[in-house]
């Protein structure tokens, strides 16, 4: 019993080695320096403010219930985020494996064996069965003691042997219990480390969902913009039907040359070629969106096939202050965990170092026959620590430990990089998402006057004051200039999913797997 006050008592001053896990800091600018560079030069529609932090399902701030229910359903079939959930349960378990290693461990045994000890060959060679013949002999000590006696003495001594050196059935039934103390926190280490590991498991999740909102997202707007363009070229071949029509009746009358049709014809049918390429695109984002929601290519055409308006951006986008990316971009949480599993790890090797300290226990009963384990002269026992100190291991411990602080040191490194890189990231957003409004604006002014200059170079035509190549320039001019707009309308809105991904939201509120990611395993 003072054997086991001591070690309770021991149990009870434990420590736990190695470095504690302080959360690094992400030392973040005070502002966005692209915002700072174009604080007062900017004058585009939808315009960034640091007056809120992004709203959690920014996809609601284009105005289109088509795409918030894509990206619902999404989040609940895409089967690359079921993936990333049943890897943040895998690492949960992994925790609890290494917090069981801190737990009694009790294990339950039965067992039944015929041995043959070899005890004649000992006896033998002792010379005991010498002696026993000796016994039986004339003049023995035995057949002066009792004359007559010695052989039946013999036989009887003879019998006894035989029995002891027989083989026998061993019957056991009992209970091995072993405890690890964890005197210096390997195991509150290891489970430090899991649990770490598992949050790396968790942000992986939330990661790969803000991608995919953001996919979903660019996909559906290219859909649409495909469709615009589609349906802008298909005017476009209309109009130069028309013109076609005009410069064959002005060549039927003599007023032109069949050089001016043939020109008219090649201008539409170079337009008309560009039908079937807006074709391939409407054709390869249904099928991307349908296995984004975890569908089959083909299951959302009916859907989506009609054509659709390209969503407008909002007039201010909320991105929130520099200080508050750490916390919400994902990629910088989990490099924030895996820092914090290499310090846990460091621990882990710095408590192999002390010695191994733990209770073992056994109890049960042994018998030569099955009803006999019962009884209470069966029983058998055993208790005691045992202790486990290394002393020499040719420097593997050493290595270890420096492993461990090598990866720590490489894990500080990753975080500071990865926050470099999430800065980056949004700043580079931001100035791209400027300067396609810009580019947006002039893009469309130029639309506007090619298409003014094109009515009236075709009204100057028919009123004979230009020819016809003044005609067909002015329609290119303009065919040109109405699809550049239409793509940079198109590049602005995937500018702005492309600066929501950036700034790391759209995990706080995800759905269903969102949810069951972040409650505990089963």
């Amino acid at each position: 019993m003072r054997a086991l006050a001591i070690v309770l008592a021991a149990s009870l001053c434990a420590c736990t080695v190695g470095p504690d896990f302080k959360p690094p800091q992400a030392n973040a600018p005070g502002d966005w320096h692209a915002m700072q560079r174009t604080a007062n030069t900017s004058n585009a529609a939808s315009t960034p403010t640091v007056e809120a932090n992004p709203d959690p399902q920014w996809w609601r701030s284009f105005g289109d219930p088509t795409l918030d229910a894509l990206i619902g359903r999404a989040l609940s079939g895409n089967p690359d985020l079921h993936i990333a959930v049943v890897r943040i349960a895998e690492a949960r378990e992994r925790t609890q494996q290494a917090a069981a290693q801190g737990l009694p461990n009790v294990r339950a045994s039965a067992s039944y064996k015929r041995e043959q000890l070899g005890a004649k060959g000992i006896l033998e060679s002792a010379g005991v069965y010498n002696k026993v013949d000796a016994l039986g002999a004339p003049n023995s000590p035995i057949d002066q003691i009792a004359p007559g006696a010695g052989p039946s003495v013999e036989r009887g001594a003879q019998s006894a042997l035989d029995q002891l050196t027989a083989p026998v059935d061993l019957w056991q039934v009992g209970f091995d219990a072993s405890w690890e103390l964890d005197l210096f926190g390997r195991v509150r280490r290891s489970v430090e480390a899991a649990n770490a590991q598992a949050d790396v498991a968790l942000e992986s999740q939330r990661d790969a969902q803000v991608s995919l909102e953001a996919e979903v997202a660019e996909t559906y707007l290219q859909l649409r913009g495909a469709q615009m363009l589609h349906a802008t070229a298909q005017n476009l071949v209309a109009e130069q039907r028309e013109t076609e029509d005009l410069a064959r009746s002005a060549a039927m009358h003599g007023l032109e040359s069949e050089l001016d049709v043939a020109r008219a014809h090649a201008e539409r049918t170079q337009t008309d070629a560009l039908l079937p390429q807006y074709d391939q695109q409407i054709a390869q984002s249904l099928n991307a969106l349908a296995v984004l929601v975890g569908e089959a290519p083909g299951a959302l055409d009916t859907e989506l096939t009609p054509p659709g308006v390209l969503p407008g951006t909002p007039p201010a986008v909320p991105v929130g202050l520099p200080a508050t990316l750490a916390r919400r971009r994902p990629d910088i949480r989990r490099a924030e965990a895996s820092l914090h599993a290499a310090t846990a790890s460091v621990g882990v090797a710095v408590a192999q170092f002390y010695p191994d300290i733990s209770l073992t226990g056994q109890i049960g009963t042994r018998a030569t026959s099955p009803h006999d384990l019962t009884h209470w002269a069966s029983l058998f026992w055993s208790w005691g620590p045992s202790v486990s100190l290394p002393v020499f291991q040719g420097g593997a411990l050493v290595s270890n430990l420096r492993l461990s602080k090598l990866q720590q040191v490489e894990a500080a490194l990753d975080y500071r990089k990865t926050v470099l890189d999430a800065l980056r990231d949004v700043n580079n957003a931001l100035d791209v998402y400027r300067t396609d409004q810009a580019r947006l604006v002039s893009l469309d002014e130029s639309a506007a006057a090619q298409r003014h200059a094109f009515d009236l170079a075709r009204e100057s035509y028919r009123k004979g004051i230009v020819s016809f190549i003044d005609v067909l320039d002015a329609q290119r001019q303009l065919s040109s200039a109405e699809q550049n707009a239409q793509q940079a309308e198109l590049q602005v809105c995937t500018d702005l999913v492309a600066l929501y991904k950036a700034l790391g939201g759209g995990w706080q509120q995800g759905g269903p797997i969102a949810s069951s990611a972040a409650s505990p395993a089963p």
